[in-house]
């Protein structure tokens, strides 16, 4: 295993106060509903979330001043009451922001993220580093309410300039082994090309052809060239793929277009295509454009995926968080 990879095991909290919820309120912009319960055939219904936090550091849109939104982040994180957190551009030490920025948390962001201030929740921690400089070091990190049995980091960066890497998690849900794998790969596209090839080798390694499968991240894969090849390689579905999507302004205009005038030739996605790639814009957070994060699925069932938009998550971080719910369902059901 990689010596770059933690395993921590936060303390428990006091219970906070019980806090009364208006009975069928709608779950407000930016948020998800409740987990449904689990059904009989099923293990265990867990709801996955990726994130690029941007080392809980971003400039102010007046201004330009640097402030540290790791406080308001960890609040939203434990809002949305995710079972499993694939974290990027995680601070694990910043000698730098520790003077000069207020309110800078003491321990590493991984750990700190991981105690809520006001519920009793606590998450199991891997941390695996990255880039390592001077005055501190960075990488990703899984936040888990299930135990995490095994975990190992690997250095896949392509060139000295961009230092990437992937956090293997193995998580005991029930009887069950989950592997995660935290990605996150860098801007150049051979650079993606060729990291992507090192995750299914690994994948393919470690990782048996009936295990349940989760692979999320920032692939900066915003012109969408690598899931063709992760899917047909390794069997996973994207989450967006996987859910129902609605017929959207797009489609609907192609469907309108080739009834009124046939001789017109539509892309295949647009002629009404069985499959039909819904990746999810997460980039940049204040207008979502770029198509940069993922969540990859095998053994699940897909009961809800969404990209969480607005002004209050624009404020936390350059990416938008993407939240899948998923279903475990039992092999011998």
């Amino acid at each position: 295993m990689n010596t770059a990879a933690q395993r921590r095991r936060p303390a428990e909290q006091p219970e906070a106060p019980r806090v009364s919820r208006r009975r069928n309120a709608k779950p407000r912009r930016g948020t998800l509903p409740p987990k449904s319960k689990p059904g009989s055939a099923v293990l265990a219904t867990l709801r996955v979330s990726t994130y690029n936090i941007h080392k809980g550091v971003l400039r102010e849109f007046i201004g330009l001043r640097r402030v540290t939104r790791i406080h308001e982040l960890r609040t939203r994180l434990h809002e949305l009451d995710s079972d499993l957190v694939f974290l990027q551009e995680v601070q694990g030490r910043h000698e730098r922001h520790a003077r000069r920025l207020e309110h800078w948390p003491d321990e590493p962001q991984d750990v700190f993220l991981s105690r809520s201030p006001r519920l009793r929740q606590t998450f199991e921690t891997a941390y695996g580093r990255n880039a390592s400089y001077l005055h501190g070091h960075h990488g990703n990190a899984l936040l888990s309410r299930y135990p995490i049995v095994d975990l190992e980091n690997r250095d896949i960066s392509d060139h000295a300039l961009e230092k990437r890497g992937v956090l293997h998690c193995v998580v005991k849900v029930g009887r069950v082994d989950v592997h995660c794998f935290v990605v996150h790969f860098g801007l150049l596209a051979r650079s993606r090309e060729r990291q992507l090839g090192a995750l299914i080798e690994w994948v393919s390694n470690a990782v048996s052809g009936d295990a349940p499968l989760i692979i999320a991240g920032d692939f900066n894969d915003w012109r969408n060239r690598l899931s063709d090849r992760l899917c047909r390689e390794i069997g996973v579905v994207e989450v967006f793929d996987a859910v129902k999507p609605k017929l959207d302004f797009v489609r609907r205009a192609a469907y309108f277009a080739r009834d009124r005038y046939p001789a017109i030739e539509l892309p295949e996605a647009a002629a009404g295509a069985p499959r039909m790639v819904r990746t999810a814009r997460t980039f940049p957070a204040l207008v979502p454009w770029f198509r940069m994060d993922r969540i990859y699925q095998r053994g699940f069932r897909v009961s809800a995926a969404r990209v969480l938009r607005g002004i209050e998550w624009a404020r936390l971080s350059d990416h938008s968080p993407l939240v899948a719910d998923l279903e475990l369902v039992d092999p011998g059901a």
